[in-house]
């Protein structure tokens, strides 16, 4: 405990007495260029509108938040350009909407599409044991289809099982701390760090490593869920509301279950993704991966472009094979999937500068024990990326001399400071909306079905008061 007291002041005094400007990953004309650490306040500018201004002008911000994002956008971009030149900016911003953007928000989409033609009804009401059963049953799901997938998969389910009670949002809320991340750390499928790992080396069913830590965080907090769900299950009785069944828990009917076909297409196309650029086929002569050539060194690869393919193909299918009134029941609109691609594309591009300074700054921090990387790749992936973020703090620990562990592309990695890495990046993506990308797309889902979700400093409460204090146990049981 006081390693982890003292870990925590030194990173807290390293940040406040940072200087104004670190080393950029990329160096022009031989030199290394610096990007100053004020290039980070448009990035603070998005955040701080995507968390304050519901609150304030929830209208307005319904409306204006494409502007807000050009504003934000425009604000990073043309002090970059003036620094560093029109064709470094233009490469920098393509860079990230090709390569990182257009993948995730395809995904996102697909994935979107394709679970909202699947619905689930029959006499099945939403009560404590209930909820508890299908949140650790889409815990589960998570690690074989995917965070994102199992998420848009279990979310309307849940919602419509529990549409009869009023007080819900702690549901909604535990349903993304558990089945949105920290269900996706079994395999590399499950959260994309993890595939970024699988495709540097670290054997596919390597994660299975954090089964004991995921079991624990599970029945911990399905514990705390299923007292709070108690609570607020006698309190909705109390008030008079009753599920409209006749036989509770006799009957499941789902309809669209042939979109279970289409949800393994695009989880083979993100497996695909991570494997095909090690072939030679899809390698020149330099071992780079072949693409097409969009500006300079931005090149959108062509197995990005078959998994792009591939989860399109999928929801169109989708869409052909289902009936509408599937979508109907569903209560399926496009205004989830629009907001959440809106504002990432914002956030993605103003970024940008707090990825290069962490890049840049990674291996500086001293960071060297399992206890700081499961902290420091946790707290960061929190409010950034977690894949570039488990990629930085991957790199730090296989350059710092280890002899024994996993051996992977980027060098030798002691086991436990893997799994420090690997859990701090999944599980504390838990911690924002913003942590990672299904947070907020259920929160969308959420709030459209009537349910009254916390704001962003809200959720933070709910996050900092319930699992802090258990990746503070992980900290003493599994990493120290």
């Amino acid at each position: 405990m006081k390693k982890f007291v003292a870990f925590c002041g030194s990173l807290g005094l390293f940040l406040l007495n940072h200087p104004m400007t670190a080393l950029a990953a990329e160096e022009a004309a031989g030199e290394t260029a610096a990007v100053p650490l004020w290039l980070c306040v448009p990035f603070a500018g998005l955040l701080l509108c995507i968390a304050v201004l519901p609150l304030l002008k929830a209208e307005w911000w319904e409306a204006h938040q494409p502007h807000a994002v050009v504003f934000w956008s425009l604000l990073f971009m043309l002090p970059f350009a003036a620094l560093f030149g029109a064709g470094e900016a233009a490469e920098t911003v393509l860079e990230c909407l090709v390569n990182d953007y257009l993948t995730f928000i395809i995904l996102l989409f697909g994935l979107f599409c394709v679970s909202g033609n699947i619905t689930m009804s029959g006499d099945l009401a939403g009560s404590p044991r209930i909820n508890v059963g299908l949140l650790a049953l889409g815990t589960i799901l998570s690690s074989w289809i995917g965070t994102t997938g199992a998420s848009m998969l279990m979310i309307r389910p849940i919602i419509k099982m529990n549409a009869w009670r009023k007080h819900r949002r702690h549901i909604i809320v535990f349903f993304i701390f558990l089945v949105s991340n920290m269900g996706g750390c079994l395999t590399p499928i499950g959260d994309p760090p993890l595939l970024m790992g699988f495709m540097r080396g670290v054997p596919f069913f390597w994660s299975l490593h954090l089964t004991p830590v995921l079991l624990f965080n599970m029945v911990l907090l399905l514990f705390i869920f299923y007292w709070i769900d108690r609570r607020a299950y006698r309190t909705d009785i109390a008030k008079g509301l009753k599920p409209d069944i006749s036989k509770p828990g006799t009957e499941i009917k789902i309809r669209g279950a042939h979109n279970m076909i289409f949800i393994v297409m695009i989880v083979a196309a993100v497996i695909l993704s991570g494997t095909l650029p090690s072939l030679p086929t899809f390698q020149d002569a330099e071992g780079k991966v072949l693409g097409i050539h969009i500006l300079d060194e931005v090149v959108l690869s062509y197995p990005a472009v078959i998994e792009i393919a591939i989860i399109l193909l999928a929801a169109f299918l989708s869409f052909k094979t289902t009936d509408a009134s599937i979508r109907r029941e569903n209560h399926f609109t496009w205004s989830a999937i629009k907001e959440v691609a809106v504002l990432f594309v914002g956030i993605f591009i103003t970024m940008q500068p707090a990825l290069m300074l962490l890049k840049a700054s990674g291996p500086k921090l001293g960071i060297t024990d399992p206890f700081q990387m499961f902290w420091a790749t946790g707290l960061l992936s929190s409010f950034l990326d977690n894949t570039p973020t488990y990629l930085v703090f991957l790199t730090t620990a296989g350059s710092l001399g280890f002899t024994g562990g996993m051996m992977t592309a980027l060098g030798s990695v002691p086991i436990k400071m893997l799994e420090a890495i690997s859990a701090g990046a999944v599980f504390m993506g838990a911690n924002t909306y913003i942590g990672n990308a299904p947070n907020f797309m259920v929160k969308s889902i959420a709030d459209e079905n009537g349910i009254r979700m916390p704001s962003f400093f809200g959720y933070l409460i709910w996050s900092f008061g319930i699992l802090t204090p258990v990746f503070i146990l992980d900290t003493l049981l599994f990493f120290l």
